[in-house]
Formats: structure tokens, sequence, C-alpha cells
């Protein structure tokens, strides 16, 4: 079996996925499903929306098109702000887009008109994570401009949150979003379709005790695909945290020092050390390196520390007999990693439980064989 890879146990998205949806369904709020740290995978798309995601939100329209080219026609919204120079492609496959600069609106409107259709705008508003936004005080003019635009429609207004800044959002900030939306529908006469909340660091809002207001979408990405909060790691109650696994080939195994017995050539490399400076202990090589994921968001399984990596070498310590060369080891991944990993061109993609079974489990387990498909 070709590793290293990532084993995706899509029971388990799904599981996921109708947790999340069920929960905020209660709360007048619906999810799109954020598929751009798997790259769009079609697989893994199709578990969310059966599962009840009522959209895709993409960041990346090559992602987009991949989705298009397996057959998905469901509404996608691309999340990130459009390039002007991927004005006509933003409109070709995406049914509406994240924007926050006038320019960039009146190109998807030129565009829309070329192909003879209309292309729905979402109006981000700047909340306090300051990475895109329009200033609060702006938005009633621009959506006035979206409004009198031929070409578009305005769908919606959002906000972003707990991605630049890392602080979660509150009560206070959701309420004057749902303020924002009133104003803006006073100002410019049409009803609001969407007003998106932010991302998965809502989750703690959104399930809380406080009113919702006018907030009736949420973009879920993490919580979905990995099961925690994204601002405090912690897991979502009744949700997996290990829908994605990565698997590495052990390529050496020996016993070592634990430290080298010469001058590290860079000083900083001497404030690095992750294990005792002395004795000897079990090393083993994994075939994988920073050149595939992000080293800092890997959990290695009990028993196993992480030593060091270097561009395609990954070096444990561990207690394990078992760990031979050509032996495999499972590891677990934070969101940084996770994407890292997806997007890296010598990490394979293995489905498990590719169609829903029979008897889905609405509680997580341990120790559960995965049964490959």
């Amino acid at each position: 079996m070709s590793s290293p890879r990532i084993e995706v146990d899509l029971s388990k998205i799904r599981h996921n996925t109708r947790t999340i949806v069920g929960r905020l369904r209660s709360r007048g709020i619906r999810v799109t499903a954020v598929t751009k740290a798997t790259c769009g995978h079609p697989a893994i798309a199709r578990a969310m929306l059966d599962s009840g995601a009522t959209g895709l939100a993409e960041a990346r329209l090559t992602n987009v098109k991949r989705l298009r080219k397996a057959g998905i026609t469901c509404p996608v919204t691309l999340i990130r702000s459009p390039m002007l120079s991927q004005a006509d492609d933003v409109v070709k496959v995406c049914e509406a887009s994240y924007n926050t600069e006038v320019a960039v609106i009146a190109k998807l409107a030129a565009a829309a008109i070329r192909q003879d259709r209309v292309h729905n705008i979402i109006l981000m508003v700047e909340m306090g994570d300051l990475r895109e936004g329009i200033m609060p005080q702006n938005l009633g003019a621009i959506a006035k401009q979206v409004v009198d635009m031929p070409g578009v429609a305005l769908q919606g207004i959002g906000a972003n949150f707990a991605c630049l800044s890392g602080v979660a959002p509150d009560a206070t900030q959701m309420t004057a979003l749902s303020a924002l939306a009133n104003d803006v529908e006073g100002q410019c006469g049409p009803f609001l379709q969407s007003v998106s909340g932010g991302n998965s660091a809502n989750l703690p809002w959104a399930l809380g005790e406080f009113p919702t207001g006018r907030i009736n979408d949420l973009r879920l990405g993490e919580a979905i695909l990995l099961g925690v909060d994204p601002v405090s790691g912690h897991q979502i109650d009744g949700m997996y945290q290990d829908a994605f696994t990565l698997v590495a080939e052990v390529i050496e195994a020996n016993t070592k020092p634990m430290c080298p017995p010469i001058n590290f050539a860079d000083p900083a490399l001497a404030r690095l050390r992750l294990v005792p400076n002395s004795g000897h202990g079990t090393r083993a090589i994994l075939a994988i390196g920073h050149q595939d994921t992000d080293m800092s968001g890997l959990s290695m399984p009990p028993g196993t520390i992480l030593v060091g990596a270097t561009s395609d070498h990954v070096v444990v310590g561990t207690g394990h007999a078992a760990l031979r060369v050509g032996s495999e080891m499972d590891i677990q991944m934070n969101y940084s990693a996770l994407m890292r990993a997806m997007a890296a061109p010598d990490v394979a993609i293995k489905l498990l439980r590719q169609w829903p079974s029979r008897h889905p489990r609405d509680t997580q387990g341990s120790g559960e064989h995965l049964a490959l498909v």
C-alpha cells in the first residue's frame, strides 16, 4: 500500500457533519461546508453534502474546478476575495463570492453580463479579525453600489473571526453583525438571504444560550473535518477527531545516542532539542518531512516522541519493538498539518467507508477496526 498516505474515514466525516448540522438547525443556522483543507476532494465534499451541508465554500478556483469536474453541481461560494485576473472563471464556476473591493465586484459584474448570468455577492465586514472586510461605516454605501450594478446581486453580508487575530467572536460582535444586516436592508431595500456569522470558531457562540439574531449561516471546515474547536483545540462533544490519519513508513530503526556527540552547526538547533541530552534510545526514521506537512501540527502515537525533522525525514524516539523497517506509523494531524499534507503531491489519499453504513453510529467509540473499501 502506498505511503505516505492520508486515510480518510468518510463515515466519521458524515457523522461529524450530521451532528453539527442538527445542532445548528435547531438554532436556525445552516452549514456551508468548507473544503479548502482537503483541496476540494470530491468524495469528502459529497460526504458533507449528503449529511446536511447546504452548499460548499472554497478559497481556490483550482479546487472549485476539481469539484465541478467530478460532477458536483451544488452552490459553491468563493470565500477568498476574488482576484481581478480570475473574474471570468469565478463567475463561470461559482454561484457567489465574498467581496470587499468595488473594483473587483465591477469586474465580476461585467463577466456575468458577458456570460448571461447573475453572480451573487456577499460583502465581508471587518468585525475585529483585521484580515479582509469593509469597515462597518462604509458598508451601506458599498452595498448600495452593488444593488445598483447590473450582473450582480447582493446576497448577504458576512464576517470572519479568529483567523488572523485568533480571537473568538462573542455575543456583542454577533449582535452588531445582525444590526448591520438590518441597516443594509434599510438603506438598500433587498432582503439579505445570507448573514454568515463566521467559521468554526463561532460554534461556542452559536451553540450557546445567546439569541442568534440575523445570523443564519456558518462556514465550517475544521469543526467537521477534525471535530475540534479551533480556538481552544478542545474536542467538540460527540464528534470524531480522527477522521484523517497520516500514515508514514519506517525506513530506518536503530539504537542511537539521544543527541549528537559533536557541536551543532547551527547554535539555534541546540535550543530545539525535544529529547534528553544523554543516553541512548531507539530511533526510527519515517519517509516524510517538511515538504509533506506541518511538523508542528503532528501528534505522535503514545510511547513515541518527535525528535526532529528535515525536508524529507522525520526522526522519532520510540519504545515500540514492533516498529521495524517497512512497518508503518499512524499519526494524527491538526488543521495546518492536514492542509499541507492534502496538498502534498507525494502523499496519497486512501478513502475508508466510502458509502454510508447501514447502521450509522451516533456516538463516538474507540478502537474500531477500519475496513478498506
